[in-house]
C-alpha cells in the first residue's frame, strides 16, 4: 500500500484549492456573462442559478430564454465544458486524498483496534521478523488468534496483504500503551521474539508488570542472557542458536524421530502435540469414563499438579482439576477435548 509523504500531501491540498478556486471562477464568469448577454433582464440569482445547473448537469431546463440569443448559448457551452472539467478534477483529487493519505490509515487503525478488543485468550507476538512470522504461522495453523507488534510498518503491511485477517499494531512492544492496546488484559500469552536481547528483556519486564499472571516466552540470542530473562519473569526462554544446534545433532543421531516430527508438522491434518488443562470445576472421575476416543487425537500422557507424569495412563487413572492432558491432536481434536472437559465441568 502506498502512503503519501508530507510534500505530496501539500501538493494535493494545493490542487484542491486550485480546483475549488477555478470552480468559483467559472460560476462568477457565468453569472456575469449571463447578466451582460441578457442585458439585465434577469436577476443576479437567476444568472447564478443558470450557471450552477449547467455546471452540475442537473438539467432542470433553461430559466433564461436563449431561443434568440446565440451568444448566451455559446456561453452555456463554454460553462458546461469548464465546469465539467473542474468538477472531475475536484472529485479526483478528493478521492486520492481519501484513499492515499493518513485519513485512510487512521480508519484502518480504528477498525484494527476494534477487532483486537474483541479477542479473548489470544497471543501477542512482539517482534515480527523471521522468528515472529514463524510463530504466527504456527498459531494460525492451529487456529489460535494473535496480534503482532513491530516497529517496521512495511513488514507488517506486507504480511497483511497476504493474510487479510491479520491483526497488528505498529509501535514499540516494550511500551505500556502499545501492549495494552494489544489487549494484554485478555491475552493468554506474550511472545518476546525481537532480534535484540535487551529489547526482549524490556518486553518481558513490561508484560510481567502489567499482567503478572500472563505467560511470557522470550527469544534469547546470547545464552549468557538467559538467566537475566528468567529473573525478569520469562516463563520460557528459547535460544535459536542452541535449539538449532540440538536439532542438527538430533538429525544425525536420531534421524527417524526427527523425520517423524517433521512429517507431523508438514501433515495436511496439522497434527501437533497439544496440552489441555482440566478446568477448575471438573468433578474428579476415572479417565475411562470420559471416553476420550477420536480420529482427531490420541491421548499420550497426563501431568499431575505436583509435576509427576503418567504416560499412557490406564482407564482407572483418576483425573482431577488442574491436571494437564497431553495429546497428539489436530486443531479440531484439541477443540473436541476442550469442549468435552467444559461439558463435564458444567
Amino acid at each position: 500500500m502506498s502512503v503519501i509523504n508530507a510534500s505530496q500531501t501539500g501538493y494535493i491540498v494545493r490542487l484542491v484549492y486550485v480546483a475549488v478556486g477555478m470552480l468559483f471562477a467559472v460560476h462568477l464568469f457565468g453569472t456575469i456573462g449571463y447578466m451582460v448577454l441578457t442585458e439585465g433582464k434577469y436577476s443576479w440569482f437567476d444568472c447564478f442559478y443558470m450557471t450552477f445547473i449547467t455546471v452540475a448537469t442537473i438539467g432542470f431546463g433553461e430559466i433564461i430564454d436563449m431561443s434568440s440569443n446565440q451568444s448566451a448559448r455559446i456561453l452555456t457551452v463554454i460553462i458546461g465544458i469548464l465546469g465539467a472539467g473542474n468538477l472531475s478534477l475536484l472529485f479526483s483529487v478528493v478521492t486520492v486524498a481519501l484513499l492515499e493519505t493518513d485519513l485512510n490509515g487512521t480508519l484502518r487503525r480504528k477498525r484494527m483496534e476494534k477487532a483486537i478488543r474483541k479477542l479473548k485468550g489470544h497471543y501477542i507476538i512482539c517482534g515480527f521478523g523471521r522468528v515472529g512470522r514463524n510463530v504466527a504461522h504456527e498459531l494460525a495453523a492451529t487456529n489460535r488468534h494473535f496480534v503482532a507488534i513491530d516497529e517496521d510498518l512495511a513488514r507488517l503491511e506486507d504480511y497483511k496483504e497476504k493474510n487479510p485477517g491479520f491483526l497488528y499494531l505498529h509501535g514499540d512492544a516494550s511500551d505500556d500503551d502499545v501492549l495494552l492496546a494489544a489487549d494484554l488484559e485478555d491475552a493468554k500469552g506474550v511472545f518476546s521474539v525481537t532480534g535484540d536481547d535487551s529489547r526482549n528483556l524490556m518486553i518481558v519486564i513490561t508484560a510481567r508488570q502489567l499482567k503478572p499472571e500472563v505467560r511470557v516466552v522470550a527469544r534469547c540470542q546470547e545464552t549468557r542472557n538467559m538467566e537475566k530473562m528468567r529473573k525478569a519473569g520469562a516463563d520460557a526462554i528459547v535460544s535459536p542458536d542452541f535449539t538449532g544446534g540440538m536439532r542438527i545433532a538430533s538429525a544425525m543421531i536420531r534421524p527417524h524421530v526427527v523425520s517423524f516430527l517433521d512429517e507431523m508438522l508438514k501433515s495436511e491434518k496439522n497434527l501437533r502435540v497439544e496440552e489441555i488443562q482440566i478446568p477448575a470445576g471438573f468433578i474428579p472421575k476415572p479417565l475411562g469414563s470420559l471416553k476420550l476416543r477420536s480420529a482427531h487425537y490420541v491421548l499420550l500422557a497426563v501431568r499431575e499438579r505436583n509435576g509427576s507424569w503418567q504416560f499412557n495412563p490406564d482407564k482407572e487413572f483418576l483425573l482431577k482439576p488442574g491436571f494437564m492432558l497431553i495429546a497428539m491432536a489436530s486443531s479440531v481434536g484439541r477443540l473436541e477435548i476442550e469442549r468435552l472437559l467444559i461439558e463435564m465441568a458444567s
